[in-house]
């Protein structure tokens, strides 16, 4: 079930970063970074609940993090520039 609940926060994770690059707002970022923070702590739980191979979950949590954080950081850029004009 924990497993199910994980995959569900982070695929809301990728959805609302989009989401928040396409239409910016502070709201959406403050959602994005509680689903990405759930998805790790949920993520890091079923590592060491499962003993799963570290190498393979690291890899692919490392895989999502770095799309997140290029979403965040340009949803940032964006949401800064459309408040300076």
């Amino acid at each position: 079930m924990l497993i199910l609940t994980h995959v569900v926060i982070a695929l809301l994770g990728l959805i609302q970063a989009t989401y928040g690059l396409i239409s910016p707002s502070r709201r959406k970022m403050r959602a994005t970074y509680a689903l990405t923070a759930a998805t790790v702590a949920s993520g890091t739980y079923l590592v060491w609940h499962l003993r799963t191979p570290i190498l393979q979950s690291c890899m692919s949590g490392l895989f999502y993090l770095s799309f997140i954080i290029a979403a965040t950081l340009a949803a940032q850029y964006r949401l800064a520039h459309r408040t300076e004009s």
